[in-house]
């Protein structure tokens, strides 16, 4: 049986469905646990605020991509606005728009959760699940030989340093080296969940709503009944379109560590105080080298080299990893601490511009709980992310290690993206970092990584979710995506949450069959 994907253009009338279980959201976990679903003869309606967007609408233009495919505009930051925050909002989710960058969930973050969260996972027992996804995703190391002069300047300067450094895996088949994932894959390359997992549900028979908003989880308190919203048309004057009402023996939250959180707390569901707590994001910053020949830095895959030198750096103090970072026009003028005149002249230098970015590992030392997602006035979810002592320290640490790796590499200056940028062009002025102010709107700090909210732990004393995600308290109500995650990884993410959602088919089909 095949199933089928509307949009509000499609939707023009309310709409109420039945269904075994109902999945709000389809990107990485969602899609992942529907096409499993199904697979098992289970009926599946999928919601998905997003547009449906396919190849033919990917032409490379940022102005285009960014209202259509990112989360509020691509304007999303933290309540105080001092931390960007890039996530999609499309069919497939952020995995639209990530730059394919995969790791496993690393041993020492295992290790963390079961000496301190008390989860059961090892290698062993999640190894078959990444094998799975990645033959589906087509997971595997990108030639070093391939790796852009962006990622080479890393690279060279890493391996001039002696430090950890290593070409990456990604999710491509047939990639035509463009550099346009953060826009959108022309084609078809990135193995994104619109062009498989999603594929393989619709064509076993799932049906998809794209444009549809959803309000709540319906429930008694113990038990979950569906889900009520609305067609969203996010171009047109009136937004809000016809109500959409799904009943279902099974609901799934896979709306991401921002949404997600939202959803639940819109529904009354607060386990405790717990939702929307231990929200990480590995916060990122970055610095700009100006390098002596041409780096086109738009050009290429975008992130093809990783530096884990400095991702443990003791236990009180916060690690963080080194990657490098696309800039297509429009992300480095909003990266860029310079207006007018100035900006236009950077913009002019962009072509010689090599980025490196850090990010930090939330979550993993005591007393940083990351942090909170809650509800606006008018019900839209919101982070609050308080800038730690440990963090600021991290920050301070980190852009002496990547003004460092610029140098090696040949940067002829090296800029921060402080207020006042700092701006080294020599090994002995890289002191000048350390009396650098850091914290809130002192730099520019980015997300794209959104991880916790709804964090999977041994007890409802100490998280949200159990071991097979499902939310304490109730038979029938699953959280399958990012925010399950109780700290950050020190990785991407994208790999973990399909290996996570892999793992928690039998869990949610057993709920949806009463096996």
């Amino acid at each position: 049986m095949t199933g089928r994907i509307q949009t509000a253009a499609d939707l023009t009338e309310d709409v109420t469905l039945e269904t075994d279980v109902v999945i709000v959201g389809s990107g990485a976990g969602g899609a992942v646990l529907a096409a499993g679903l199904v697979a098992q003869g289970l009926r599946v309606v999928m919601l998905e605020e997003g547009d449906h967007a396919t190849r033919a609408d990917f032409r490379g233009s940022e102005a285009e991509s960014f209202p259509k495919l990112y989360q509020e505009r691509g304007t999303r930051s933290t309540a105080d606005q001092a931390i960007t925050i890039l996530q999609g909002r499309s069919v497939g989710g952020s995995t639209t728009v990530n730059w394919t960058t995969c790791f496993r969930t690393p041993s020492r973050i295992l290790a963390h959760w079961r000496d301190v969260h008390g989860l059961p996972f090892t290698d062993e027992a999640l190894a078959p699940h990444f094998e799975a996804v990645e033959a589906r995703l087509s997971i595997a190391e990108w030639p070093e030989a391939m790796a852009n002069a962006n990622n080479h300047a890393l690279l060279a300067g890493a391996r001039k340093l002696g430090w950890e450094v290593r070409p990456l895996r990604r999710n491509v088949k047939g990639c035509a080296n463009t550099g346009l994932c953060g826009v959108g894959c022309p084609v078809d390359g990135k193995q994104a969940m619109g062009i498989t997992y999603i594929t393989d549900a619709v064509a076993a028979g799932m049906t998809l709503l794209a444009n549809v908003r959803v309000d709540r989880i319906l429930h008694d308190g113990t038990r979950a009944t569906g889900v009520q919203g609305r067609v969203f048309r996010s171009a047109a004057a009136d937004a809000e379109g016809p109500a959409v009402h799904v009943n279902a023996k099974v609901v799934v939250s896979a709306a991401g560590a921002i949404n997600g959180p939202g959803l639940l707390l819109r529904s009354g569901i607060t386990a405790g105080g717990r939702v929307g707590r231990r929200t990480f994001l590995h916060p990122v910053i970055g610095l700009f080298g100006r390098m002596p020949t041409p780096v086109a830095p738009w050009s290429g895959a975008p992130q093809s080299i990783g530096s884990h030198q400095h991702v443990d750096r003791g236990a009180d103090k916060v690690g963080f990893f080194l990657e490098a970072a696309p800039l297509q026009p429009m992300l480095a003028a909003v990266a860029f601490n310079a207006f007018g005149r100035q900006q236009h002249a950077l913009i002019a230098q962009l072509e010689y511009a090599n980025a490196i970015i850090a990010l930090s590992v939330d979550g993993l030392v005591a007393g940083d709980d990351g942090g909170t997602v809650r509800l606006r006035d008018d019900g839209r979810p919101v982070v609050d992310y308080p800038i730690r002592p440990a963090l600021r320290e991290a920050f301070a640490a980190a852009h002496r290690a990547v003004a460092e790796v610029q140098l090696a590499a040949g940067a002829e200056t090296v800029a921060s993206l402080h207020v006042e940028a700092v701006v080294v062009q020599r090994e002995d002025e890289l002191d000048l970092f350390a009396n650098a102010p850091y914290g809130a709107h002192e730099h520019a700090i980015f997300s794209a990584h959104q991880m916790g909210g709804c964090a999977m732990a041994s007890s409802p004393e100490r998280g949200v979710v159990d071991t097979e995600h499902r939310v304490f308290g109730f038979e029938n109500l699953f959280v399958v995506d990012g925010s399950v995650l109780p700290t950050a990884l020190g990785v991407n993410p994208s790999e973990t949450i399909y290996g996570l959602a892999h793992r928690a088919v039998p869990f949610v089909a057993a709920a949806a069959t009463g096996a």
